[in-house]
Formats: structure tokens, sequence, C-alpha cells
């Protein structure tokens, strides 16, 4: 932390509380005592009312505040929320999301801070409880951010999942990052890809010996992360019967892949728009007898042989 940061949080802590011991700045920003009483010197030389007790410690002359930043309740909530993610899900700016929820907070009036912390505690953030981020992800979202940040190009292999019995297939690839998103609880780089000349979009978890290069890009002028959408070539419609029992179950289950759904006397008909019918073959499965799939009739065959090799093992 620099001088000026630490000056400015200092003026936080004795904002924040009656009256602090230098020797507890000291242990609270790790540094000497010495240097906390040189920063309080220079806060009081740039005209904050700084009063020391001997023996008791430093405090505010009474009356003394920072210029207020006038947020309403809503506008804190979101603020702190955006902190809270950051710092959740974000390795290399978890810490600074932490110091700026810091300072928002201590720069709240009591009443809005209060507020906003009663609606931060009726909210979470949740990571499904299949799908934890590894250490090795989080490092790789600092190491790509940095190669955005840097303009450049990086190399890895990619594990890609496969639909059929052959397992997975791993590639070398060498990309220019252009942006990341996390999406459904995994971070997935956006990219051009030199091996298929292209803008591809790569997961982080399926990428392995990540390497940041010296060889650098230019962003396309024209490219914004924030108005970039894939192309869509989910082309092919599935529809499935779910009983009637399980059709709330079916509805909050926020399938990707979901576009429409019907009650009817014998359920719920859900109608999806895939690639391929094996996007979404494990969902099915996982609802045992009680989904059954209308069409296409080769995704039905399909089912019906994983229903046969499953039946075989018991």
């Amino acid at each position: 932390m620099n001088k000026t940061d630490r000056m400015l949080a200092i003026l936080l802590e004795l904002q924040q509380r009656k009256i602090v011991r230098a020797e507890d700045l000291a242990s609270i920003f790790e540094t000497s005592v010495r240097t906390i009483y040189r920063d309080i010197q220079a806060l009081s030389e740039a005209g904050v009312p700084v009063m020391g007790a001997p023996g008791q410690g430093y405090s505010l002359m009474a009356g003394y505040f920072l210029p207020p930043v006038m947020f309403t309740t809503e506008e804190a909530v979101a603020l702190l929320i955006g902190a809270d993610f950051v710092e959740r899900f974000d390795v290399g700016y978890g810490l600074k999301a932490q110091a700026s929820r810091k300072k928002i907070e201590f720069i709240l009036p009591e009443a809005v801070r209060a507020d906003a912390s009663r609606v931060r505690k009726t909210m979470r953030l949740l990571t499904p409880v299949n799908k934890a981020t590894s250490e090795e992800e989080k490092d790789y979202v600092e190491m790509v951010r940095r190669a955005i940040l840097e303009k450049r190009k990086i190399e890895f292999h990619y594990v890609k999942k496969m639909s059929d019995s052959t397992g997975d297939r791993k590639s070398f690839r060498s990309a220019a990052p252009y942006g990341l998103a996390f999406l459904q609880g995994s971070w997935t780089l956006v990219a051009w890809c030199d091996l298929r000349q292209d803008i591809r979009h790569f997961r982080l978890s399926r990428m392995k010996d990540l390497t940041v290069l010296e060889e650098r890009f230019e962003m396309p002028p024209d490219f914004s992360l924030e108005a970039y959408r894939p192309p869509d070539d989910r082309n092919l419609q599935v529809r499935i019967l779910a009983n009637p029992d399980i059709a709330d179950r079916v509805k909050e289950s926020g399938n990707y892949y979901m576009e429409t759904f019907e009650e009817c006397e014998d359920g719920l008909l859900v109608s999806f728009r895939v690639r391929r019918p094996e996007e979404i073959l494990q969902w099915v499965l996982g609802w045992g007898s009680d989904v059954v799939v209308l069409e296409p009739e080769s995704f039905r065959d399909r089912i019906r042989d994983e229903a046969e090799k499953i039946f075989k093992r018991y």
C-alpha cells in the first residue's frame, strides 16, 4: 500500500472509530509506528483536524467528515453486492474488492449503511455445489486477465468433452484473448483462435498448461465484449413431456437450452433448441421415467440405449 492510499485508509479508520492508537494503526496497515506518526503529521498539515491524546490515541475533531457520497440504499446495495461477487469469484481483484467494500461502508450515512446491511443479509451469491472453482482455474483467471490488459497471446492445451464413446479430445491452441465472462458458474474466455481462424469460446476449467506469451496482438477496433453476441448455431429442436408432479421443478431447473414450456393434460411440454441432442442427454436421464422424449426419434433411440446400458449394470 502506498503512502496516499494508507493515509486515506487511516482517515477512514479515524472517521469510523472514536479513538485509535498509533500501535493499532501500525498493526492494521503492517507498518511501523514511526510511519504512522509521519502519516498523521501529513494529514494535519493537509488540514485534517486530527487530535492526539497522550496515552490514548488519535481521533478526528467532532463534526469533521469526508465529503459525503449520496448513495440511496438501493445504489449502496448494488455496489456492495458487486464487491461481494468480485471478492468471492476473482482472486486477482479479491483484496481490492474487499478494500473497496470497506471504503463504501465507511462513507455511507449510518441509516443507509444499516439498511444496506439488512438487505445484503437476505441475499447470497452461491457457487453450484458440483462446480467449485479450482485453484488452477482461479490462477488462470488472473493470467488471462493480465494477458488481455497487456495484449499478449496465450497458449494452452484444451480438453473438449466428446458426445460419443471416444472420450475427451485434447488439442493445442494459441489465441489472442479478448475478454472473460462468468457464465453458468464457469469462467469462459472469448478469444481469436489461431487454429480455427475465428472467434472461439474456451472454458478455463478445460484448459491445461496455460502460458502467457511475449507475442502481442491488436484488438479489433470494432470488437466490444459488452456488445458481442456469439452466433447461434442451435438448429435442432428437441421436445419432451414431463410428468405433472415434476412440472414445477423442470421449470425451475433453468436449463440453458430450454426455449418454451406448455402445460397440458398429460404434463408439461418442453421444447429445447440444441446443436446436438447429447447436450441435454444427462439432463434428460436425470429425471428418470418422469420424462419422455417426444422428438426427434434418433434421440428417443439414444435414451433407450442408455437405459438398457444402465439396466445391464444392475
